[in-house]
């Protein structure tokens, strides 16, 4: 009894597969492929990611041969494998009666392993301590696709730039960059310029696209001149008085008589 259950479990029963029958209804199992029909080749789902996508998938790739509604029920089958066929190939006898009760069985059996991001999450992701810019940039990106709340790109770029270091904050702030393509570049080149300040060599106005080479200390400063407003009294001597007058250069004294 043991070894003839362990053989149904693992190998089937010939019984089980000659009462094997189509899962969809005879009405959807009489209709006629389009004329010119040719077979499509289909991504296969094994039971693991995303759903709807696969779903997406599949819909485009037969509306695209001439398929639509009840037809995608008797091709859906070649879209399956693994877990998935085991799935579809254990449906009830003649229990699927339209594409859209198929597709509701399949999203309802099977579900997506991808993670919903909230607003307040992506606007908490910031850039890591020793984390490359370019990484960071591919992190959040790749957190927004996953967010339920839809975003412009303008506004994904700006929350994006939020979230990184002070420095190239500060810098792109004056840029602003409209694609993620030039903002990844722009980024990447700012993150090399910054390092190599550190090292003592120019860096780049990316605003302006210029090359600055770093300030160096002047040695002498010039002598600041002081401008002086004196009443003058004369001074007199024996017959003549004698005025002195003070200029802006205090060092000279230009006696008049």
């Amino acid at each position: 009894m043991i070894a003839s259950t362990i053989k149904t479990q693992y190998e089937g029963s010939s019984h089980d597969s000659v009462l094997y029958s189509k899962p969809y209804s005879k009405k959807i199992d009489t209709l006629n492929m389009p004329k010119g029909y040719q077979l499509p080749k289909f991504m296969q789902f094994d039971g693991k990611g995303n759903l709807k996508q696969h779903v997406t998938h599949f819909i485009e790739t037969c509306n695209n041969a001439g398929m639509e509604e009840d037809y995608l029920v008797k091709k859906f089958v070649r879209s399956l494998k693994g877990n998935a066929f085991d799935w579809y190939t254990n449906l009830k006898p003649e229990f699927i009666n339209s594409w859209d009760q198929l597709e509701k069985e399949f999203l309802n059996c099977f579900y997506s392993t991808r993670r919903t991001i909230s607003m307040l999450e992506l606007t908490s992701t910031k850039q890591w301590k020793d984390e490359p810019i370019i990484d960071y940039i591919n992190r959040w990106r790749s957190l927004s696709l996953d967010c339920k709340d839809q975003l412009s790109e303008t506004s994904a770029i700006d929350m994006c730039v939020q979230g990184m270091h002070w420095g190239l904050h500060y810098i792109l702030q004056g840029i602003k960059p409209r694609t993620f393509e030039v903002l990844a570049t722009r980024s990447h080149h700012i993150e090399l310029s910054i390092a190599n300040h550190g090292k003592k060599e120019p860096i780049t106005d990316f605003k302006k696209d210029k090359v600055f080479a770093p300030n160096i200390d002047k040695i002498g400063k010039k002598p600041a001149k002081e401008a002086f407003t004196v009443n003058t009294t004369p001074i007199k001597t024996s017959s003549t008085p004698i005025k002195i007058d003070v200029i802006k250069d205090s060092t000279q004294i230009k006696p008049s008589f």
